[in-house]
């Protein structure tokens, strides 16, 4: 459980949290621009089956390849991308922090 919990909360509760606390003028459009990057998951509905609980998405899916990661932290770091970085590393982030908890 508390798998889940971390992993949806990565996903959910931070973005929201980065929002509130560093984007207080534009808090709910960022907040929706970093929400935003659950959207990177559309690469399962490449696999089968589509959601495979003790499968590691890191490395397994196209868009969560190790090759396209350091691109996501690229784009984290130009201000004009900064915000879509943000998304996909955040994702990243929670993603990695699954397949930790797969592995132990």
């Amino acid at each position: 459980m508390l798998r889940h919990l971390l992993h949806y909360g990565i996903h959910f509760l931070v973005p929201i949290l980065i929002a509130l606390f560093f984007f207080k003028r534009d808090r709910v459009k960022v907040g929706l621009i970093l929400l935003a990057g659950i959207l990177l998951d559309v690469d399962h509905l490449l696999a089968n089956p589509i959601f495979d609980p003790d499968r590691c998405s890191i490395g397994f899916h196209p868009l969560h390849s190790y090759v396209l990661i350091p691109f996501y932290l690229g784009l984290a770091l130009w201000k004009r991308t900064r915000l879509l970085g943000l998304a996909l590393v955040i994702h990243i982030i929670a993603d990695v922090t699954d397949c930790l908890f797969l592995k132990f």
